[in-house]
């Protein structure tokens, strides 16, 4: 019995390092998810401000060329 019980203290420590270890890496990958979702909504909102920029410039062009600002 007591080479059992060592078995079993030695199968449950296994069971509770591998859980942990399951935890952190799952934790690291909502944070690298997160990380991600931020880079991306980083980048688009880079992307609509330079679209925006240059619409705006467009639109200036526009109403210059109608009133003949050149």
């Amino acid at each position: 019995m007591p080479s059992e019980d060592i078995r079993l203290a030695e199968i449950e420590r296994q069971i509770a390092v591998t859980a942990a270890n399951l935890r952190e890496l799952i934790e690291q990958a909502a944070s690298y998810s997160v990380a991600i979702s931020e880079k991306l909504v980083g980048q688009r909102i880079d992307d609509q401000a330079a679209r925006l920029e240059s619409l705006i410039r467009r639109r200036e062009e526009l109403l210059r060329s109608r009133t003949g600002e050149d």
